[in-house]
């Protein structure tokens, strides 16, 4: 049958090859078996007994379309490595190679001795596929085959118990274990290298932490305030430098701090987002005094500065879609200033008289606390 979609002879892959030795490499053998096959052997000076074809990068290329000239090598070196497939340079040639399929036990050929060829030990040993015997150990070949890998031993040796009980547990059958054993241990490295590089760019939180230009990008895009942003980040670096937790992507876990305090903080005023200039009677909703409350912030002192936010927005006549939004900003700005100063002038030449009767240790103590923007939550 022919069809507009298979316009060539598809490829024909053995179910059992590709379990035992991989996708991809089945894939490569298959072809490389065809092309030994239709091509004209050339007169090889060693190992007569095999048949050999002639292939350039073009030709490779050319036989192998969906993948890249990377992919074809890495597959041929899993195919060498495998001890399925000897490949030769062509002398005569820098781009030219000599491909063959080592398929017989072929004692005394140099560049692939018999002990190098675990694959094809165990398929003739077992001659069909087998469940893994409870004792089952990976024989020095293979350990061998890892450690080119520079896997330590130990490694290896700790990954034997967990798989037999996998493979137990399962009851599949298999051509090959110390194939199946080989790359459960590459993939577990791969995994285990991961791991310790995450683990390496991981740091503990500094006193002079501040998010990415890119983590506020994001963040602005997303239609954040900016001062918000900005005026979360000494909470935010507060909180984890108290609790010493050693993380990897600040940047990642700032955003979704943000985006979390910002969330509740629009849903506490039921944001309208209708821009509107500041009316003339404007005055601040009962919810934005509960969450001056928690920040501590004096509910007197709050109200005594309606007056002058009122005629500086009027006087600009710039439109907000949130008045609450922007007052609470400006006065837990103003507040912290105030304290701050309070801090650093002499005791007798206290600035703010709202502040009259408080001792000027709990003015510290209030100060210590203004990083805790509990007023957002």
């Amino acid at each position: 049958m022919t069809s507009s979609i298979l316009p060539e002879r598809p490829l024909l892959i053995s179910p059992t090859l590709a379990a035992t030795i991989g996708l991809e490499e089945a894939v490569m053998l298959q072809v490389l078996g065809e092309l030994i096959s239709q091509g004209e052997t050339p007169q090889r000076q060693l190992q007569q007994q095999l048949d050999w074809v002639e292939l350039n990068e073009a030709d490779l290329q050319k036989a192998f379309p969906f993948w890249a000239k990377s992919d074809i090598k890495r597959v041929q070196s899993s195919l060498q490595n495998l001890g399925l497939v000897i490949i030769d340079p062509n002398t005569d040639s820098s781009d030219s190679y000599y491909f063959a399929i080592d398929e017989a036990s072929s004692e005394g050929m140099p560049q692939t001795p018999a002990s190098d060829r675990p694959v094809a030990a165990d398929s003739k040993r077992s001659g069909s596929a087998t469940l893994i015997p409870a004792n089952w150990q990976p024989d020095e070949n293979w350990i061998r085959q890892c450690k080119q890998h520079s896997i330590p031993e130990p490694f290896i040796h700790a990954l034997v118990t967990e798989f037999v009980g996998y493979w137990r547990e399962r009851g599949q059958g298999r051509f090959s274990w110390g194939n199946a054993f080989y790359k459960h241990v590459l993939k577990e490295w791969r995994n285990e290298q991961t791991r310790k590089g995450a683990y390496e760019l991981a740091s503990t939180m500094s006193a002079q932490w501040r998010p990415s230009d890119d983590a506020i990008g994001i963040l602005e895009i997303s239609e954040i305030n900016p001062s918000f942003i900005e005026d979360a980040i000494p909470e935010f670096v507060l909180y984890w430098r108290e609790r010493g937790v050693v993380h990897g992507a600040w940047n990642t876990k700032f955003i979704e701090h943000i985006r979390r305090q910002w969330a509740k903080f629009s849903a506490s005023f039921g944001c309208d987002d209708t821009p509107r200039v500041i009316s003339a009677d404007w005055k601040p909703s009962a919810d934005c005094y509960e969450i001056l409350q928690l920040a501590e912030i004096d509910e007197d002192y709050a109200r005594g500065k309606i007056p002058e936010f009122v005629m500086y927005w009027r006087d600009s006549q710039q439109v907000k879609a949130s008045w609450n939004t922007v007052f609470l900003q400006f006065i837990k700005q103003d507040w912290a200033r105030k304290l701050k100063q309070l801090e650093t002038a002499d005791n007798s030449h206290a600035e703010d008289q709202t502040l009259a009767g408080s001792s000027q240790q709990r003015i510290k103590e209030k100060f210590k606390r203004i990083a805790d923007r509990s007023w957002a939550e």
